[in-house]
């Protein structure tokens, strides 16, 4: 799967080579197909979710505070309201369209908190001075009354230990460019968190107004380094952004129902009983051809 709009050439003559090709939704199925490869290849095969694993009921929060580091703001304000954002940094995952939109938002006054839960990708593990540098070099200015919190964590996470992760957050975020299939998204859908993301690429298979908030996107822009150069992926509303993050704060009931319509989404369309019953019929078609 591609998190583009297209699929390379090469790409496109080694898929013409196999019999099948599984990709996770209908969106790779379109690009797939509109890049060449012969359409009766390509088959939707969505990806599961351990829905018994990421599960709220069985989990009580970590202490998200006690493995980060502030960067922003101040520690001595009582967090009301917990944002999370799981990300490789990379220019992909949208790390600055969350920041302008979060810091242009909201202020110390607010009593909101945004962990980045990050790793590097092709890059050190400098955070903290990369998100300073990025706010001194942007149009951002501080309010008044100061920063919203802004903390991250870069240290390791056991698998184990992700769902009292999800578990300790208020709201998912996620302004991403694009995405093959959006793990972390999932994997907070079904911890029942209210969800915000783009609505663009491979999370366009899970996304609905009930169930998140789709992010909407301003325009298309052109990849212009890696693999993917000269391709396009999407550009995330900033204000748009700013305004559902506001919504989410103010509006916790409805976010909270959006959470559960989520897990419910999850456990009936996504969990591995279901998507292997797809599977297996799927290759029982194979059989009786």
């Amino acid at each position: 799967m591609f998190e583009t709009d297209r699929v390379n050439a090469e790409h496109v003559k080694r898929c013409n080579q196999m019999d099948y090709v599984w990709v996770p939704t209908e969106f790779h199925v379109s690009t797939f197909v509109e890049s060449g490869v012969d359409p009766s290849k390509v088959v939707k095969i969505v990806q599961p979710i351990d829905v018994k694993f990421f599960d709220p009921d069985k989990y009580k929060p970590l202490d998200l505070a006690s493995r980060a580091k502030l960067v922003l703001g101040s520690s001595n304000v009582n967090k009301t309201f917990v944002f999370l954002s799981i990300f490789k940094w990379e220019y992909r995952k949208g790390w600055d369209v969350l920041l302008r939109s979060y810091l242009k938002e909201f202020s110390k006054d607010d009593k909101v908190a945004l962990y980045l839960l990050t790793n590097p990708y092709h890059t050190d593990r400098d955070f903290g001075n990369k998100i300073l540098d990025f706010v001194e070099n942007s149009d951002l200015r501080e309010p008044v009354n100061g920063w919203a919190a802004v903390y991250v964590i870069d240290t390791h996470i056991a698998q184990s230990e992700f769902p009292r992760v999800y578990k300790a957050a208020d709201a998912f975020v996620l302004p991403t460019r694009g995405e093959g299939w959006g793990r972390p998204i999932v994997e907070a859908m079904s911890m029942s968190l209210p969800v915000i993301t783009t609505n663009w690429s491979g999370p366009t298979e899970y996304l609905t107004e009930d169930n998140s908030y789709p992010l909407p996107v301003d325009r298309m822009s052109e990849v212009m380094e890696g693999p993917f150069k000269g391709h396009l992926w999407a550009e995330p509303c900033e204000h748009k952004l700013q305004v559902l993050m506001r919504q989410v704060v103010t509006n916790f009931a409805v976010a909270k129902a959006k959470g559960r319509k989520a897990r419910k989404d999850m456990v009936t369309r996504f969990s591995p009983e279901i998507v292997a019953d797809i599977v297996m019929n799927h290759i029982q078609n194979i059989l009786e051809q």
